[in-house]
């Protein structure tokens, strides 16, 4: 098999790097080493910054986001007994969306599909090759045959676990991580949500989130030792430990239920650097991680392609090498700038046993800042519906 860009990994970055690629007229194959119903199955957040909002739309793929989607103009920050409204469309003129990743890629695989656009599933053994040649080659099994697409880039989109980012010579490569103590222990309900918009709560149980996927089903998250486990909660205990953690009236009309799903996360924060060695160029989760707390995982992958699509339709419209070669630079300054923010945001409205006083009152300067400062909540709001997508 040949192509111009051979894409590993189908999940909503490589899927939407194919279909930006070909709305360029440049060809792509998608390797997936899951299942198309695994990769549809997978529970994933879906707070969009409008950047990523656009690119769905400028994609093709916005009709039913924004049919669906939940359009979000501010979010409620609680902390210290304290309540705080960040009003996004007045602070920046912007808003956010909220919709399922899972909806994201089901909506991909349909314009895919509808634009002939091939994705392998099962792939197995998968291998590069030939990187720092103008003819890399993806090698690997599928449905019992050994299979091979040369191409002319490769794009590595098959998130933390991927062979992409371990193809890179460890002595060219750079890694930053942080491992935080405790995970995110999620609840999947058909629920009223509690309310019109995300409430994060900094309470000194611990952290907990109030989001949704549509007006009938929510999404709740609490902060649990990282060894915990979800067999260890009752749908009881997880509602009410929810209610202890949330200001008083929104516990009172916090609608409970039988859960749907039920999974702990852990939070890390990484980073590799460079995005780039030879033809390779990695996207999303293969290239970096963030906790959750700031929404960031889902619009960085966006930004991402954003960058390397740029990037690849200069070189085949004008032969522009460019946008190829401060790939790596240029996405990961967005990259930084949203690592900052996430582990701010996790900071500051996290319980952490190892904390010292000072440490403490740092968590609560924090949040006063916030709480008092409009630049406070501008800098907040700035960064949570999204930073521009700059140009080299």
């Amino acid at each position: 098999m040949r192509t111009q860009v051979g894409i590993i990994g189908g999940g909503p970055a490589g899927l939407l790097l194919a279909l930006k690629l070909a709305r360029s007229g440049i060809e792509s194959i998608v390797v997936e080493r899951r299942a198309r119903d695994y990769v549809l199955s997978r529970i994933r957040a879906g707070v969009l910054e409008w950047g990523t909002v656009e690119q769905l739309r400028n994609a093709s793929v916005g009709a039913r986001m924004d049919r669906e989607g939940l359009v979000h103009d501010g979010c409620t920050i609680y902390a210290h007994g304290q309540s705080v409204h960040v009003d996004f469309r007045q602070l920046v003129s912007k808003s956010v969306m909220v919709y399922g990743q899972t909806e994201i890629t089901k909506d991909l695989y349909d314009e895919l599909d509808a634009s002939g656009i091939q994705v392998l599933h099962d792939a197995e053994a998968v291998s590069l090759a030939g990187l720092e040649t103008c003819s890399p080659s993806i090698g690997f099994r599928h449905r019992g045959a050994s299979k091979c697409i040369d191409c002319e880039f490769v794009a590595g989109c098959d998130g933390f676990y991927g062979p992409s980012r371990q193809a890179i010579p460890r002595s060219e490569r750079r890694e930053f991580e942080k491992i935080y103590p405790f995970g995110w222990l999620g609840l999947l309900s058909e629920t009223a949500p509690v309310s019109e918009e995300l409430i994060y709560s900094g309470h000194e149980r611990g952290f907990a989130l109030c989001s949704m996927r549509n007006p009938s089903l929510s999404r709740y998250y609490l902060q649990v030792p990282l060894d915990d486990d979800a067999a260890n909660w009752s749908d009881d205990d997880f509602w009410n430990e929810l209610k202890l953690r949330l200001p008083v009236e929104a516990a009172e009309r916090l609608e409970t239920g039988p859960s749907i799903e039920k999974s702990i996360a852990p939070l890390r924060s990484f980073v590799t650097e460079p995005m780039s060695w030879g033809r390779l160029h990695l996207c999303g989760d293969a290239a970096h991680i963030v906790p959750p707390t700031g929404a960031k995982g889902l619009n960085l992958a966006a930004s991402d392609v954003y960058y390397l699509h740029n990037a690849l339709r200069d070189y085949y419209r004008r032969g522009d090498l460019a946008g190829l070669e401060s790939y790596s630079s240029t996405a990961l300054a967005r990259v930084w700038h949203a690592m900052r923010f996430s582990w701010w945001m996790t900071a500051m409205l996290h319980k952490f046993s190892e904390r010292s006083n000072f440490d403490d009152r740092i968590r609560k300067s924090d949040f006063q800042y916030v709480a008092n400062s409009e630049i406070g909540r501008l800098m907040l709001a700035e960064n949570y519906t999204g930073l521009p997508y700059w140009r080299r």
